[in-house]
C-alpha cells in the first residue's frame, strides 16, 4: 500500500484528497502547516507527496527545494495559480507533475498512479529494506536518503547479501561467489568487512533489519520491513 503525505493548508480540500485517496486503498498523512510538513515527511517516509505551493510556515516551494537536497520521492504541485510560468517553476524546480486548483478527485489519482508507476518503472533496480534503500544496477547504497560510501570489496559484499535475504552464507561460500577464489587472503576478512558495514549502517533500525552472524555458520542479511 502506496503512503501519499498529503501538505495542504485548507481543510476542505485536505478532507477531499484524503476520502479520494483512501478510497481507492491508499494510506494517508495531512500535513497542514508548511513548517511541520519536513518532519512528517522525514518521520514517516512517504511514497509521493502532494504539496500545495501557499501555506503558513514555510511554502510549497522551499518545501520542494528541502526534498531535493536528499530525495527522489515524487512530488505534485496542488496550487491555485494557473499561469504557465509556476507551472514551468515546480517541474524545473524538480516536481514530477502539477495540478492546478479546482480539480476533479478522479483526475489527481490517475495522476498520482502515473507517477507512482513512472517511479516503479525508474526503481526496478532498487531494494528497499525499510530505510536502506540499495540500487543494484547503479551500485548505490542509500539510508535515510543518504549514500553510503563503502570500498568496492564491501560493497559487492553488501549487494550480493542484499540479493539474498535471508539466507546463510558461510565465509567460503561469500568469498567464492563475491570475491572469487582467486582472493588471496584469509577468510577472516570476509568478518573484518561485515564488521566495516555494520559500521556504516549503524543507523539502520533493527526493527527493519540486520547482517547477523551466525555463530559456526555464516553470515545472513535478515530483513524484518521492506
Amino acid at each position: 500500500m502506496s503512503k501519499i503525505l498529503i501538505v495542504e493548508d485548507e481543510l476542505a480540500i485536505s478532507k477531499v484528497l484524503n476520502a479520494y485517496l483512501q478510497k481507492v486503498d491508499f494510506q494517508t498523512k495531512i500535513v497542514m502547516d508548511g513548517s511541520e510538513a519536513m518532519d512528517a515527511f522525514n518521520s514517516w517516509s512517504p511514497d509521493l507527496v502532494l504539496l500545495d505551493v501557499m501555506l503558513p510556515g514555510k511554502d510549497g516551494w522551499q518545501l520542494l527545494n528541502e526534498i531535493r537536497e536528499d530525495s527522489k520521492c515524487p512530488v505534485i504541485m496542488l496550487t491555485a495559480l494557473g499561469d504557465v510560468n509556476y507551472r514551468l517553476d515546480g517541474l524545473n524546480g524538480g516536481a514530477d507533475d502539477y495540478i492546478a486548483k479546482p480539480f476533479i478527485g478522479d483526475e489527481v489519482i490517475a495522476r498520482v498512479r502515473a507517477v507512482l508507476r513512472r517511479t516503479d518503472s525508474e526503481e526496478s533496480s532498487i531494494r528497499k529494506f525499510g530505510h536502506l534503500h540499495i540500487d543494484h544496477e547503479a551500485h548505490r547504497i542509500l539510508l535515510h536518503d543518504k549514500e553510503v560510501e563503502l570500498t568496492p570489496r564491501d560493497l559487492a559484499l553488501l549487494l550480493f547479501l542484499s540479493e539474498n535475504p535471508n539466507k546463510t552464507f558461510t565465509r567460503d561460500q561469500l568469498i567464492e561467489r563475491v570475491w572469487g577464489w582467486d582472493y588471496e587472503g584469509s577468510d577472516r576478512a570476509v568478518d573484518l568487512s561485515i564488521k566495516r558495514i555494520r559500521k556504516l549502517l549503524q543507523d539502520w533500525s533493527t526493527a527493519e533489519g540486520e547482517i547477523k552472524t551466525l555463530r559456526g555458520v555464516g553470515y545472513q542479511f535478515s530483513v524484518y520491513q521492506t
